[in-house]
């Protein structure tokens, strides 16, 4: 063996030994939960106090994370069914003639109270000021609409309930129990089973 490729077999060990090195590192942090600092983190204008805050607070806002994401797609998709069906149903102006006054009025003030705060309005359709209990309402009083995506009425208040249950920790910043992360997950296959 001559000396290049000697030289070229210490560079490989070595590249080698590093990548052990490096796994064995991840597993350590991802195993007590750490940041060891090993990673080049880019720091964004978003960013900037992200590292003052404690280590275990972080780490529940990354596990809380997914359970945030999962109510959002599901909040975002129902509500993109309702506002579809209705309007292929019963038109563009069904908001103000099939959506039930109660529901309407906690809206309104809602769109108001963001108005008074002076911050941007979160969106131009007035569905997505509605909560999870409000959205069973305007489905169950529009039985007719969704009769042949919904059989069972009942069921659609059930899941919703638990939900808009589930919904509150998570929207207030609290840990979800280990527990609750099973039931949310069920619950959300309950809703779709509720469309088979």
């Amino acid at each position: 063996m001559n000396m290049i490729e000697k030289d070229e077999n210490i560079i490989k060990l070595f590249g080698v030994t590093n990548q052990i090195a490096e796994l064995d590192l991840k597993r350590i942090e991802h195993k007590y939960k750490i940041d060891l600092g090993r990673s080049k983190k880019i720091v964004r204008k978003d960013n900037v106090y992200y590292p003052q805050f404690d280590l275990a607070v972080r780490n529940e806002a990354s596990q809380m994370a997914k359970n945030y994401e999962i109510f959002y797609c599901l909040e975002k998709t129902i509500r993109k069914m309702i506002s579809e069906k209705m309007n292929s149903s019963v038109g563009e102006d069904w908001w103000n003639s099939k959506v039930p006054q109660q529901v309407k009025d906690e809206v309104k003030k809602r769109i108001k109270q963001e108005s008074d705060a002076g911050v941007t309005i979160r969106s131009d359709e007035e569905i997505d000021y509605t909560t999870f209990g409000e959205l069973s309402i305007i489905i169950k009083s529009n039985s007719d609409v969704f009769r042949d995506i919904f059989t069972n009425p009942n069921g659609i208040d059930r899941v919703m309930s638990n939900l808009n249950t589930l919904r509150a920790p998570i929207a207030h910043c609290s840990k979800l129990a280990e527990d609750e992360e099973v039931r949310l997950q069920l619950s959300v296959r309950d809703w779709y089973r509720l469309m088979e």
